[in-house]
């Protein structure tokens, strides 16, 4: 291989553990390579960017990426990390968020190429659906000792009670499952290494382990490979926001709050995330770090960061609206500008902001800035307060600066409901019209 994908992930800071021989083999040969993606949800949020991005560095690298949805898989729940049982998900809603979940990946992962390392997405479903139970304990559960599967740390916090309440037998077999997916993997696509978080190192060797023992002789070769969980300095969750989880499709997180939250990252994560999160090579993001301290409130960094992770889960056009939108709190702007963002963005860029309502026939009429002001909003605390502030010309309606003889009508509306006023530089207000 041209390029020694270990050691790119290494400087990255992309890899936590790695069984022996997984550098020599990648180095060796095309690889087949898989990493399970659990249908919780019928997307996927930024804590799923990291396998996504090592599946993107090993097809860039020359191997073959598998990415698996586990239909099978997401009806038990894996164990690891949790302290409790997870609720079962019925098989309608699985089916959908198995559904949802290809259709992420394909934006990132193109299955349907001709090259020879073109990326196989599976469903663990296709081959766990006809396994009878006796089948399973016969032909799999035989390989594997209790004791072996006990010794895993996400078993053994469980059942000592460290955490949560025990554990179910249903949960007790998720390894077991998961292990014989990589055996599949191994006899149906040669797929030879298995990669995840470090929390899944457990699940991951038991799989490496089934791969030898189920073939005839031991002398099957498989490998693990774990990156770290991404934490942030402040000890605090990676992946949340405010509003909870930041998701990679735009109806569930808008572009505008995508973007944002990895421009709000502090200096100590942006270092850490932009060799994590982008593609930009080791002299690049070396360059950008000591460009970012030598002048740290130009934010090179976060910036840089913003563009690039929003591009790679959006696209470019995605991204320039995302920044216009950002420019109209902190930059120069007009009207049209405004009434070029779409209803859910502007809500975005806007939240928070005071509002108030009024009808429709107001504004068809012709709402007087007095009215708009005050009277009708309390925007303003009277209607004295607004003619003052009208004559010191620091009263605008969406960006522009008015007089008080101007009228607010439908042309003013934006996305058809919203009139945005402002006095001075940052005090906004919206008027929802109803």
């Amino acid at each position: 291989m041209t390029k020694n994908l270990v050691q790119e992930l290494q400087w990255r800071g992309m890899i936590h553990d790695m069984m022996p021989g997984t550098e020599e083999q990648l180095q060796k040969e095309m690889t087949s390579a898989y990493i399970g993606f659990d249908p919780t949800s019928d997307s996927l949020h930024i804590g799923s960017l990291v396998p996504i991005i090592l599946l993107v560095h090993l097809e860039k690298a020359g191997h073959k990426p598998i990415a698996l949805v586990g239909g099978a898989t997401g009806m038990i729940g894996d164990p690891s990390g949790k302290s409790d049982e997870r609720n079962l998900l019925n098989e309608e809603t699985l089916a959908k968020n198995v559904n949802g979940i290809k259709r992420t990946l394909a934006r990132f992962l193109d299955f349907n190429s001709d090259k020879d390392n073109t990326p196989v997405l599976v469903n663990n479903y296709d081959w766990m659906k006809d396994f009878s139970f006796i089948e399973f304990a016969r032909d799999v559960g035989k390989r594997i000792t209790v004791n072996y599967m006990m010794a895993k740390d996400s078993v053994k916090k469980r059942i000592s009670g460290e955490s949560g309440s025990g554990m179910s037998f249903t949960e007790f077999t998720y390894q077991l499952i998961q292990g014989y997916d990589f055996y599949h993997l191994h006899k149906a696509h040669n797929c030879m290494l298995q990669m995840g978080g470090s929390d899944q190192w457990g699940n991951i060797t038991t799989g490496t382990e089934l791969v030898r023992r189920m073939n005839p002789g031991g002398e099957a070769k498989a490998f693990a490979m774990t990156c770290p969980l991404i934490t942030k300095a402040d000890g605090s969750k990676f992946g949340k926001s405010e509003g909870g989880n930041v998701w990679l499709d735009a109806d569930k997180t808008s572009v505008y709050k995508f973007y944002q939250f990895w421009l709000n990252t502090t200096d100590v994560d942006a270092e850490k995330y932009i060799k994590i999160f982008t593609f930009l090579d080791q002299e690049t993001i070396q360059n950008l770090i000591e460009e970012h301290k030598e002048a740290p409130h130009a934010r090179v960094l976060q910036k840089k960061l913003a563009e690039e992770v929003t591009t790679f889960v959006h696209s470019k056009a995605e991204l320039d609206k995302a920044i216009a939108a950002s420019n109209i709190l902190f930059g120069k702007s007009t009207a049209e500008d405004l009434k070029g963002l779409d209803e859910q963005t502007f809500l975005d860029v806007f939240d928070g902001v005071p509002q108030a309502t009024v009808t429709r026939t107001d504004v068809e009429e012709g709402l007087d800035m007095i009215g708009a002001l005050a009277a009708k909003t309390q925007f303003l605390k009277s209607n004295g307060d607004a003619r003052r502030a009208l004559k010191e010309n620091s009263i605008s309606v969406n960006k522009e600066k008015v007089k008080e003889d101007y009228k607010i009508t439908t042309s003013d509306l934006i996305a058809n409901k919203y009139v945005l006023l402002q006095r001075g530089k940052k005090n906004y207000f919206l008027i929802n019209v109803e």
